[in-house]
């Protein structure tokens, strides 16, 4: 039974959503979620979960995010990218120099408009839903955090690449919008690339290609890394047999050590649970054996 994590880079025009499904057909489990969702036109980093693995979901999806973004400048849309319909295009008067000055000004916390097409939802209703109606409703800004932003190079007439690094919650679309508004001239989000998300890079994914062609041989669970690896960070606790049958029967249980976050494992070499440790009593906080 496939159990794991494995990050998919994932192909433009597919959504996360797509990626799931196959990787459900590839792993023949039918446990596989996502962290983070990649909008169709985005591609690059997707970790995701199988099996077990599906727990740690949750701790995946609240860690920052890296991308690479396309910006035009001196278009508006609909939909804040080059998807969408155009409903203005303006003359642009300002180069590099005036862009990275701009920049300045949306670096730390700042405050977003949520987009009108996303998946977010007003009185039950997704705002892309009502979009598609021509409907639009207030929205209130949402606190976000640009760790980083930077031009990295000028690509053509009036479009850039930028790196972003932001919390979790940021739209790299709206951000482009509100920079074109900024200089005067609009902008739009014309690509993305995400490099970094849920501790994981680039340099760790693999294609749904790759993917295909292990399980084609059979080797599509080799891909997979052990959940616990995502929790690396964190130092590891071997209980003995009494504590593990407490740890499975989801009881609290004494245990010597400093207080804080542990993996822990059982006798065998078992990767029972994420738990917490306070004054000799450790409790869990989520666990990942299999029922």
């Amino acid at each position: 039974m496939a159990n794991g994590i494995i990050v998919i880079d994932k192909p433009q025009d597919w959504t996360s959503h797509d990626v799931v499904g196959r990787c459900r057909r590839l792993f023949h489990e039918r446990r596989v979620g996502h962290a983070g969702t990649l909008d169709p036109m985005a591609t690059g980093v997707l970790p995701v979960f199988v099996g077990r693995a599906t727990r740690a979901v949750e701790f995946a999806s609240e860690s920052g995010k890296e991308y690479i973004a396309g910006l035009k400048l001196g278009i508006i849309t609909d939909t804040q990218d080059t998807t969408g319909t155009v409903l203005e295009q303006r003359p642009v008067q300002t180069g590099r120099e005036q862009l990275e000055e701009a920049l300045e000004a949306f670096r730390g916390e700042i405050l977003q408009i949520p987009p009108m097409y996303s998946a977010l939802k007003v009185k039950g209703q997704k705002l892309y839903e009502l979009a598609r109606k021509g409907v639009e409703v207030e929205r209130k800004p949402r606190p976000v955090t640009i760790h980083a932003l930077e031009v990295l190079e000028q690509t053509g007439v009036d479009t850039y690449l930028l790196r972003v690094a932001c919390s979790k919650g940021t739209y790299v679309r709206t951000l482009c919008h509100d920079l074109g508004q900024k200089l005067g001239c609009g902008g739009a989000m014309c690509s993305l690339r995400r490099t970094w998300a849920a501790g994981f890079g680039l340099e760790s994914a693999v294609s749904l290609e790759e993917l295909a062609q292990a399980a084609e041989r059979g080797e599509a669970e080799s891909l997979l890394r052990p959940v616990d690896s995502y929790f690396s960070t964190y130092p590891a606790l071997t209980v003995d047999t009494w504590r593990e049958k407490a740890a499975r029967n989801g009881a609290a249980f004494p245990q010597q050590g400093a207080d804080g976050t542990y993996r822990v494992y059982g006798p065998e070499g078992d990767f029972l649970l994420l738990g917490r440790l306070q004054d000799g009593c450790m409790t869990t906080i989520k666990s990942f054996f299999e029922v």
